[in-house]
């Protein structure tokens, strides 16, 4: 590789953080976020420092995802990984100084909190002994420990899967970071908190991809074309979830159109063109620069003039945001006087709950509607692309995957998810219909088929999406949790932990808390199904005996669970429930009765379905493999009977001969 080849970060990378830093520094002085505080202020350095630092540990993060993204998922996979390599060592530079940013961020942060200026001999001890007790803090500094181990990752790892799993923890560590900032505070705080960490996601992968490719589009050499196709795709995906999660945002923090004239709006109103601007420059890019990349695949300097101006403009909006997380923004981040429910949960007091309302009731919640959205919508793309090239795909499959995400909007955004935050037996309602009955509708939709059919595969053995379904499918992790007894004690004994631990009382105070529970219940009842009448590949199945008898023993386990909950006289999640005092509804412990009675009679009916269904595919595969017989008894004259007899023929002339 000649020096014109030669990679370089520091280019791009130096030039998104010079305009982020202006761009940041002109909206703090604009915001008055640097104003002097009339009690307590922590100084200059402090009020300067945390935009500034804020902007340089998200275009760090944005480099560390984009390149070791690159590194596994985009570049063309030739003979030698040298390239692979190059854009791991790169990140792990990024990731470098990311994880410095972050530090100091935690540390201006907590100066920042506490009135302290970073001269005061007492900040040291301080920061020792509340940084992990500040929520705040706490989640700056879990960040900043996640880029001290990517750094340290990928200066050394050489392999592919690895560096998928760098991507993974390093998108986990920035969307933590949405429970920080003004979001995390907000009247709308779910939505606040959802929207931001889908917009982190958005930005970090659509930032850190373009700077991954201007940092190694002299490496790529013929393969820069393929690999800016395969970018732009992900950049028009992150483009659409950083739109709409923008709008939200900007609407739950401005309030109405006549906060756009305040500073906070002026800021906002630039961030907005900033977006249309990068939208044009990605039109462009689709438009115009692919084309030429088709010709000439090895035409760097015709994409390099176009990227550097999108990455001028990424890091203007970088420093933009940076400076509104910092902003007082037009509508309060709570209300003046806020109830001890809607302390506890986020929520105001539903009110008495009637029979209707399990049907009309509906507070959306948009995250996991969107998440359904997209699941239904990928799902009968797949379909509608088998249909189009004359593949026929069952539709009772299709009608169950949609039902499945429908019941799942339902137990969330419905009666469940409103009540089910303040009354334990209607809590035991969503749980239920989430963990046992929407994955008895996911399952035999058979996504994991439909995507291996509908999805291309690349030739050039690089992990596209079909090729990482593959590497999921067939994971030494999934061999392990889909051995039926391990996703069958994962399924039981997670339930009896959750609930008789503070994990439950987590799960209903903390938003984090309660997307983890909802995730965990659907996965663990998926896996718990899938092992049982999954017809998607992965694991060899077990024999339908055995498993009928691991479905009875694990039903067994939560009908006790059941009854244990019915007749206990300890109240679970008792500060939680103590501290909500409903002016309404039953009493605590009767309510919890209710819900192990809900527990109880409701895993009755899925078992019996899933009972029936494992006899169903039981015969059917009897029939298969007698048919498989008989035809091969056709074609050979039944020659393994005749063996056997003759086999038989012997052994009795032998025992006569003795």
């Amino acid at each position: 590789m000649t020096a014109r080849q030669t990679p370089s970060l520091a280019r791009p990378l130096g030039l998104a953080l010079a305009v982020g830093l202006v761009t940041a520094s002109a909206a703090a002085a604009l915001t008055g976020v640097v104003a002097p505080l009339d009690l307590a202020d922590p100084g200059p350095a402090v009020r300067w420092g945390l935009p500034l630092v804020s902007t340089v540990a998200t275009l760090a993060s944005a480099a560390t995802v984009g390149l070791v993204g690159l590194a596994a998922f985009l570049v063309p996979e030739r003979t030698s990984t040298d390239r692979r390599v190059t854009a791991t060592r790169f990140a792990a530079r990024a990731a470098g100084l990311w994880a410095v940013a972050a530090l100091l961020e935690v540390v201006l942060t907590f100066a920042s909190l506490a009135g302290t200026p970073l001269s005061s001999p007492d900040l040291p001890s301080q920061l020792l002994s509340f940084t992990w007790t500040l929520e705040t803090t706490r989640v700056l500094l879990i960040s900043a420990l996640v880029a001290v181990v990517v750094a340290v990752s990928a200066a050394v790892t050489t392999r592919r899967a690895p560096m998928a799993w760098l991507a993974g923890m390093t998108l986990a560590a920035v969307v933590i970071l949405a429970l920080t900032g003004h979001a995390a505070g907000s009247s709308s705080h779910e939505d606040a908190v959802n929207s931001l960490g889908v917009h982190l996601l958005g930005v970090v992968v659509w930032v850190g991809g373009l700077l991954a490719l201007v940092a190694m589009r002299r490496g790529l050499g013929a393969d820069l074309g393929a690999t800016v196709g395969r970018y732009s795709t992900v950049a028009g995906w992150c483009f659409a979830a950083v739109t709409v999660t923008g709008l939200q945002q900007a609407w739950i923090r401005l309030g109405s159109l006549g906060a756009v004239a305040t500073a906070y709006g002026g800021v906002v109103a630039l961030k907005t063109l900033a977006l249309v601007a990068l939208g044009v420059l990605g039109w462009l890019h689709r438009r115009g620069i692919a084309t030429r990349l088709a010709d000439d695949p090895g035409d760097g300097r015709t994409f390099a003039r176009l990227a550097v101006a999108e990455l001028a403009v990424m890091g203007a909006a970088t420093g933009l945001a940076a400076v509104l997380s910092r902003s007082v923004p037009p509508v309060p981040d709570a209300p003046p006087a806020p109830s001890r429910i809607l302390e506890l949960t986020g929520f105001p007091d539903p009110g008495p709950m009637a029979a209707g309302d399990w049907f009309t009731a509906w507070r959306t919640d948009w995250l996991l509607l969107g998440i359904a959205l997209l699941a239904v919508g990928l799902y009968l793309a797949g379909v509608v692309r088998l249909t189009r090239r004359g593949d026929h795909w069952p539709v009772l499959r299709t009608v169950a995957w949609v039902a499945g995400w429908a019941l799942f909007v339902w137990a969330t955004s419905g009666a469940p998810g409103i009540w089910g935050r303040v009354l334990f037996s209607v809590h035991m309602v969503m749980h239920m219909a989430v963990a046992m009955i929407v994955p008895l509708l996911l399952v035999p939709g058979a996504p994991v088929t439909l995507a291996l059919r509908a999805l291309t595969a690349r030739p050039d053995r690089t992990w596209g999406p079909r090729e990482l379904v593959l590497q999921v499918v067939h994971s030494r992790a999934v061999q392990v949790f889909a051995n039926p007894v391990v996703a069958a004690a994962m399924f039981f004994f997670s339930l009896a932990i959750f609930y008789w631990t503070g994990l439950f009382e987590l799960s209903l105070t903390t938003h984090t808390g309660h997307l983890l529970m909802l995730a965990h219940f659907l996965l663990t009842g998926y896996l718990f199904t899938w092992v049982l009448i999954g017809i998607d590949p992965g694991v060899p199945r077990w024999s339908p005996l055995m498993l009928l008898v691991i479905l009875f023993v694990t039903i067994s386990f939560h009908a006790f669970f059941g009854v244990s909950l019915t007749g206990s006289e300890q109240l679970l999640a008792p500060d939680f429930f103590a501290q909500l005092n409903l002016p309404w509804g039953p009493p605590p412990l009767a309510d919890q009765h209710r819900a192990g009675e809900i527990a109880w009679g409701v895993g009755e009916a899925p078992t019996l379905v899933l009972a029936v269904v494992v006899a169903v595919q039981w015969m059917r595969r009897d029939g298969a493999e007698t048919r498989r017989l008989d035809r091969q008894a056709d074609r050979d004259g039944d020659a393994d009977l005749h063996a056997y007899n003759e086999r038989l023929r012997r052994l009795s002339e032998r025992s006569t001969s003795d």
